[in-house]
């Protein structure tokens, strides 16, 4: 089943939107998050765009409005991008919320439906903060 993933600002203004294929119906917050890394690693490397639109921003890229921005022609690690994303996850860099239930460990088990609507919001640092 192909489910709709959301990135929101916490004011509800969606910056992003894509669907993502899920084959088992109870998943992880941690399987989730790896999930949707995958997906996003994958369609970049295999278009090479001049931004990446991802959840976690690459090292050795440039943050700028339309995304973050790398050398061209610059492949992302799939592995290394998962690995910074469930430890910003840990570190409430982001919440995740399924049919709007806020996920807070990556073992808790989420049950998904074909109807859901799985959403992540990034939190902005405040500055000077």
């Amino acid at each position: 089943m192909n489910i709709l993933i959301t990135d929101e600002q916490l004011n509800g203004t969606i910056t992003n939107q894509f669907e993502i294929e899920f084959e088992n119906k109870i998943i992880s917050t941690g399987e989730l998050i790896e999930k949707r890394v995958t997906h996003e690693v994958k369609t970049y490397n295999q278009n090479l765009p001049q931004y990446y639109r991802g959840l976690i921003e690459p090292t050795e890229s440039e943050k700028t409005l339309n995304g973050y921005k790398l050398k061209p022609k610059q492949i992302i690690d799939k592995e290394k991008q998962i690995y910074l994303a469930l430890a910003a996850f840990q570190k409430n860099g982001f919440f995740v919320l399924v049919d709007n239930e806020q996920l807070e460990e990556l073992d808790q088990m989420v049950e998904i439906k074909t109807n859901s609507k799985i959403s992540f919001i990034k939190l902005t640092p405040l500055i000077g903060g």
